[in-house]
């Protein structure tokens, strides 16, 4: 199974979104299933087969999450950031904004799942093939 270090690794290599998809698929291959990205404070959880997972701690100040949750708001922002008119920082306190709780990367079905505060789908996008 993969351990935390092999995953921050494979994830050192990301500069811009263009070097998304590679990235899942390097951490696909090391057996991932899934992860969660925790909106109010960075923190992530890997998930593998037989429930193994490996949590990552938190890596910035808490933020609050907008209860109100807006799926509009939240596809203006992600369109937005994947135009590269937003960093990273900036994307997560938008999705927080826009209600979003937490983000599933899952690398079975190759979507990128954000969920609301209740753990409702807001957006379901695909993640794109890395050209392989």
């Amino acid at each position: 199974m993969f351990t935390l270090q092999q995953m921050k690794a494979a994830h050192a290599k990301v500069k811009s979104g263009a070097d998304f998809p590679r990235y899942i698929q390097e951490i696909k291959a090391l057996g991932l299933k899934k992860y969660t990205y925790s909106v109010s404070d960075g923190a992530i959880t890997y998930y593998g087969k037989n429930g193994y997972h490996v949590p990552a701690p938190a890596i910035y100040e808490l933020k609050s999450i907008n209860s109100d949750a807006s799926p509009e708001q939240l596809r203006h922002v992600i369109a937005i950031h994947q135009q590269g008119q937003t960093d990273f920082p900036t994307f997560c306190q938008q999705a927080a904004m826009a209600g979003v709780k937490q983000w599933v990367i899952d690398t079975d079905r190759m979507l990128c799942i954000y969920e609301d505060s209740n753990g409702r789908e807001l957006v379901s996008e695909p993640i794109p093939d890395a050209g392989y």
